[in-house]
């Protein structure tokens, strides 16, 4: 069964008396263990689908199912929750709470899942330490850099052991050896997790990385292929 299925999907947004149809009857399935990009212009929706994808947005039609779990019939709570325990996300700027340390930014979805303080205390180091920041667990976010930000960001979406994890644009804001040590590091979570990491990028640097990249263009999927001589999980 895929991780995540999106049938049919369409979705406007409206400002006045103008509609803009983002997404248009698009249909994609994505594997356990994908590590995907997709890409398109500004306006093609890429950010769309991955707000939809991550429960975050309601489809105007269409299906979208998690797990084989429909979640396009689920209440707003349901769908906090669904995230909560499936998805995790990266962001462009890294969207840290500020007043917490490193270790506590990665320990916040766990706590927020129930697990306690001293039985989340190895994961969140086994994290820290996964994305080579074990030593500075207790700097706040503006001590560190921005691709130490990004890195704490890329243990915080792991923590619960999501499904998936979604990033919109997550090199945009770091240089070019970050962004690659960024991308070494997803790529390596992932090959060791299983878990199923979904990019949606300008970047160059990070399609250089995936293993199947989806186009699209005007809200519309235009090619589903996989270049760079890889192969979908």
């Amino acid at each position: 069964m895929p991780v995540i299925q999106v049938a049919d999907v369409t979705k406007s947004y409206s400002a006045g008396e103008v509609t803009t149809t983002a997404l248009h009857h698009v249909t994609l399935d994505f594997k356990a263990g994908e590590f995907t990009t997709i890409v398109g212009p500004s306006g093609s929706g890429k950010t769309t689908l991955l707000q939809l994808m991550g429960c975050l947005d309601q489809p105007d039609s269409g299906v979208i199912k998690i797990d084989g779990q429909d979640v396009t019939r689920l209440s707003a709570n349901q769908r906090a929750d669904l995230r909560r325990e499936k998805i995790g996300f990266i962001f462009q700027f890294f969207a840290l709470v500020p007043v917490l340390s490193a270790y506590e930014n990665v320990e916040l979805p766990l706590l927020l899942n129930g697990v306690g303080a001293r039985e989340g205390r190895a994961r969140v180091m086994e994290l820290l330490d996964a994305v080579g920041l074990a030593g500075q667990a207790k700097h706040r976010p503006d001590q560190l850099s921005g691709g130490e930000q990004q890195r704490v960001a890329i243990a915080r979406a792991l923590a619960s052991g999501p499904s998936l994890v979604l990033a919109d644009e997550p090199t945009a804001n770091l240089d070019t050896e970050n962004g690659q040590q960024a991308m070494k590091i997803m790529q390596r979570l992932n090959e060791q997790t299983g878990t199923a990491f979904i990019f949606a990028t300008h970047d160059p640097r990070v399609v250089a990385f995936a293993r199947r990249v989806i186009k699209l263009r005007d809200g519309e999927v235009v090619d589903n292929g996989v270049p760079n001589g890889g192969a979908t999980s």
